[in-house]
């Protein structure tokens, strides 16, 4: 049985305010909806002593995964402040395909030091050629390579969100994609 498009589950790039997302995330756990927020380990002062925390990479920012009503029905719901962020040419909500969030997940959720958060207007993903990771921490993700801060990274982009660059991948681990064969 296919699912109509209501009751397809999506994933959406959501905005919070204050610094809230972890509060939307927790409150989404509760509820048992699947949600990610890119973290990495900081150093911060507590009490005159400085720890080792993992907290948000990019802040103001969590993506959810929820059908059209559940999500409509969560918005309207919830008091936490949550907005969709949107997409300027079609003025509707970003909806992140599967495949690529799977492979920004895969990358993300490794809170590697070496991992770098770009806003969409700080690269130019067509640059880049497109390629596959063949081995490693990373093996099967898809992305795009580019030279950033002086290093080739291997990038994964969600248009109009934001994109994550690796640390260096070793050339043997790559594998160009030749987009007609795709």
């Amino acid at each position: 049985m296919q699912k109509t498009d209501d009751n397809a589950q999506n994933w959406y790039a959501i905005r919070v305010t204050y610094n809230r997302e972890m509060k939307v995330k927790a409150s989404l756990d509760d509820a048992g909806v699947e949600s990610f927020i890119p973290m990495c380990y900081k150093d911060v002062v507590v009490r005159a002593r400085r720890v080792r925390k993992l907290v948000p990479s990019v802040h103001n920012l969590i993506f959810i995964k929820m059908s059209v009503g559940e999500m409509k029905q969560f918005k309207a719901t919830t008091s936490l402040p949550i907005r969709y962020m949107m997409d300027p040419q079609t003025k509707k909500p970003i909806i992140v395909p599967e495949r690529q969030m799977d492979n920004f997940i895969s990358v993300s959720a490794t809170n590697d030091e070496g991992l770098i958060y770009l806003s969409p207007d700080q690269i130019n993903i067509n640059r880049g050629d497109r390629v596959r990771i063949i081995g490693g921490m990373f093996s099967g993700c898809e992305g795009t390579l580019m030279r950033i801060r002086g290093d080739r990274r291997f990038v994964v982009s969600i248009p109009g969100v934001m994109a994550v660059a690796t640390a260096f991948i070793h050339p043997s681990l790559i594998m160009k994609i030749d987009e007609k064969r795709r």
